[in-house]
């Protein structure tokens, strides 16, 4: 797994994200439930691929305790943990469309304070990335949108800002150290969400196996594959892919359901793709 880094690995990162409202179906349980269950299966799963106990501060070679990377460290896992809490909330609280296309507003923070964290200076094309592709993700859920509830969509809001924050402090550690925020964030979920886990009651068989594959496919792997991909890519460019999460939900949608998207949900769709797809033809053009 070492050898898939860069892009193809947040593209398969991406694609087992989206399986999320697939799995879902599967259990029958109250949200945080979910959360907390999903983190713990995600935890241990990590921690077996790694072959390696989390670690809570970062050390140098002599001994002592690298303060800048400890604090990275720990502000990427907060950062990842706060994007799936109030992403569960803002889902309960909002409309799933306003959700997600709020979570995705996570490149506007990137392009704002990546280059004093990480001293990645932008480009005249990530202004312009950027903006092509809110206006894609705003014609891909169109159908979707509604003025909600203020205070989910605040919350919705705030786990963009949390996701944005999350990929910049995971870009600003050694590499062989980001996918322990990935563990550190799925302890801090799971502490948080477990006392909200039992009070309605246990799961049955069938919610426990869309658990397990929640737990393993949907999160434990994804969170392998993304802390590899950034080693390669810059934290913008890394976000730009993630987004192919949201636009294969309507692809497994119409698979698994027969439901056939809107034109504006193609057009959308389209329109971010394009654009990813143009921003990994210059990179690697400018690479070579």
């Amino acid at each position: 797994m070492k050898k898939l880094d860069g892009v193809p690995a947040l593209i398969l990162c991406a694609l087992l994200w989206s399986t999320g409202g697939i799995l879902i179906k599967l259990v029958d349980w109250n949200p945080f439930a979910i959360s907390a269950t999903r983190s713990l299966i995600a935890g241990v799963f990590i921690s077996i691929v790694m072959k390696r106990l989390p670690f809570f501060v970062i050390r140098r070679k002599d001994g002592s305790v690298d303060r800048k990377a400890t604090s990275n460290l720990w502000f990427a896992a907060i950062c990842y943990a706060l994007t799936m809490i109030f992403y569960v909330l803002g889902n309960k609280m909002t409309t799933a469309a306003n959700t997600i296309l709020l979570e995705y507003t996570s490149p506007i923070y990137i392009i704002i304070f990546g280059p004093a964290i990480l001293g990645e200076k932008n480009k005249s094309s990530d202004y312009i990335s950027v903006l092509v592709v809110m206006c894609g993700m705003i014609l891909f859920f169109s159908e979707g949108l509604e003025s909600g509830n203020m205070a989910g969509n605040v919350i919705a809001a705030l786990s963009g800002v949390a996701f944005g924050f999350c990929t910049i402090f995971m870009r600003n550690q050694p590499a062989d150290h980001s996918i322990n925020s990935f563990v550190l964030a799925h302890l801090i979920t799971f502490v948080f969400c477990i006392p909200f886990a039992f009070i309605t009651g246990l799961p049955d068989g069938k919610s426990c196996l869309g658990l397990l594959l929640m737990g393993i496919f949907q999160t434990g792997l994804p969170s392998v594959l993304y802390s590899l991909g950034l080693k390669k890519v810059r934290a913008l460019t890394a976000t730009f892919v993630s987004m192919i999460e949201p636009l294969m939900n309507p692809v497994w949608v119409m698979l698994f359901a027969g439901e056939v998207p809107s034109w504006q949900c193609v057009a959308g769709g389209s329109l971010i793709l394009a654009c990813i797809c143009v921003r990994a033809v210059l990179s690697r053009h400018r690479t070579a």
